[in-house]
């Protein structure tokens, strides 16, 4: 501590350490978004590595950016480290290192609103990460004082060869995307009715359990689909004029191909039954999404509760986890040959897999010993099931630790019903919605562009966010309190406590 360069040293070494920390970040995101990752990519921890590089590197940049300010020697002001060209050293290299410090909180401030922002806003952000890598090459290759040593020049040349070739296999990646996503015909009927929504072929539908379809579907030029994360839904347009959610059951990093699993119900209001009576390969369809409102969010262990059916969007969930993660999956249903998967659940995972198929147990599912135990009291519980399952469960668990996919709506209770008074402030439309009419009904028919699609409050399709104004929230689809903070709405069932809204539409 009594060497009078320590802070020279610190600075030299915070630098070095923040650009190769931008570099791994840059690459690291390269890799989660072309997919090269494949099988290996999940959100629960290889994305939180890409934020955490990142942030570890803004931390570095300030320590840097410090030590400038306190070293005897250097002795820059606090102007000089933040405002471009306040200094007389080198003021264009250090205005580069400047820029890139601004660029680099912006990012990484859009990462933390990351559900606050729109995602092509969020996304076209995200792309000034590779500016300020490329604003600290040449802040690093014009101010440093280490510039003319051997190994500056080696982990120099190093640091930009690897982002040179990230940053190319990233725009080799994205035309071919984009190529392999143009349409081969010319034919305007083939023209999706909404951004969201695309023409796609049944490959496949095979028996996966006694009255359950597993149905493959693909693009008919085989073209890319976007991405997706477990957890996500998409929603069959069917010729009978019914709109279905399905939870994704396959593979994330195949981008080809979308498959979900079908259960005929005796309740179904048409979709299930017709989906069994009619679909077979080489069907066309009309397929929207994906939507997610169940996503896999980072934790040190898990618990899975699936009954029936609701295994599809945990099945995906599972084998996005690294080896190590701790997890176990508790399997229900009422009997083996009409639960989904669970052979293959049982053969990959069998110190992990309880499965309780009612025609093999006399009493119930012990609900109190399974979610019982200190060592549960810090697990993350995902559940997924008839809405018996989901209320016992959620009887049980804490909010905070517990994530439910609801098939059917809850039972809300409304005030009595008032007008609104609605601004869509992008569409630049003012009009009133009558007590007596639904909000997304009314949005349609004004010509807003929304998309709606279950119109039970359970799919998230028509979420929009809301500018000003109090919604009554009437939906099922996030904790009332989460949609506040993020400013949305779901029109599809909810209205207004406040007698007029602003929404951003």
């Amino acid at each position: 501590m009594n060497d009078p360069h320590l802070w020279w040293y610190i600075s030299r070494a915070s630098a070095m350490i923040a650009w190769a920390l931008m570099t791994a970040s840059v690459l690291w995101g390269i890799l989660l978004s072309t997919r090269v990752l494949r099988r290996v990519d999940n959100p629960a921890w290889l994305q939180d590595l890409h934020g955490y590089l990142g942030g570890t590197a803004l931390v570095m940049v300030g320590l840097h950016m410090v030590s400038l300010m306190i070293d005897s020697w250097l002795a820059f002001t606090a102007a000089e480290v933040l405002v471009p060209f306040a200094t007389a050293f080198k003021p264009l290299p250090v205005a580069l290192g400047i820029l890139a410090f601004y660029l680099l909180v912006a990012v990484q401030g859009s990462s933390l609103m990351l559900k606050r922002l729109p995602r092509r806003f969020w996304k076209g952000l995200h792309y000034a990460s590779y500016a300020a890598l490329l604003l600290v090459s040449f802040h690093a290759g014009f101010t440093g004082t280490d510039v003319g040593s051997l190994w500056y020049k080696i982990v120099s040349l190093a640091l930009i060869s690897i982002a040179a070739v990230a940053v190319t296999l990233r725009i080799i990646a994205g035309k071919r995307g984009s190529r392999s996503a143009t349409r081969t015909d010319a034919d305007p009927a083939a023209t999706p009715l909404h951004p969201t929504q695309r023409d796609m072929v049944v490959a496949s539908a095979t028996a996966v359990a006694d009255g359950v379809v597993g149905i493959r579907l693909e693009r008919p030029d085989w073209g890319v689909l976007p991405v997706w994360q477990p957890g996500s839904h998409i929603t069959l347009h069917l010729p009978n004029g019914l709109q279905k959610q399905y939870s994704l059951c396959g593979d994330p990093a195949n981008r080809h191909e979308y498959d979900v699993a079908v259960l005929r119900t005796a309740a179904s209001a048409g979709g299930s039954t017709w989906i069994h009576e009619n679909l077979v390969p080489g069907m066309s369809l009309a397929v929207s999404g994906p939507t997610n409102h169940f996503g896999l969010e980072p934790a040190a262990d898990y618990l899975f509760i699936a009954g029936g059916i609701g295994i599809t969007p945990i099945k995906a969930m599972i084998e996005s986890l690294p080896a190590g993660r701790d997890w176990r999956l508790v399997y229900v249903g009422r009997s083996r040959q009409a639960m989904a998967f669970v052979a293959q659940l049982e053969a990959d995972y069998p110190e992990r897999v309880i499965v309780h198929a009612r025609d093999e147990n006399v009493g119930g599912l012990d609900l109190d010993a399974v979610l019982g135990g200190p060592a549960l009291t810090a697990v993350q519980v995902y559940c997924c099931g008839p809405e018996s399952l989901m209320d016992a469960v959620a009887a049980r668990v804490p909010a905070e630790r517990l994530h439910l996919e609801r098939f059917i709506p809850v039972a809300r209770a409304a005030r009595p019903a008032a007008p609104i008074q609605v601004l869509c402030r992008k569409s630049r439309l003012e009009f009133t919605v009558a007590a007596d009419e639904n909000l997304l009904d009314s949005l349609e028919a004004h010509g807003v562009p929304i998309l709606g699609s279950c119109r039970k409050g359970i799919c998230g399709t028509c979420e929009v966010r809301v500018a000003e104004g109090t919604p009554e929230h009437l939906d099922s689809v996030l904790d009332d309190a989460e949609k506040n903070s993020l400013g949305v709405m779901y029109p599809c069932v909810s209205r207004s406590l406040s007698p007029s809204l602003v929404l951003n539409i």
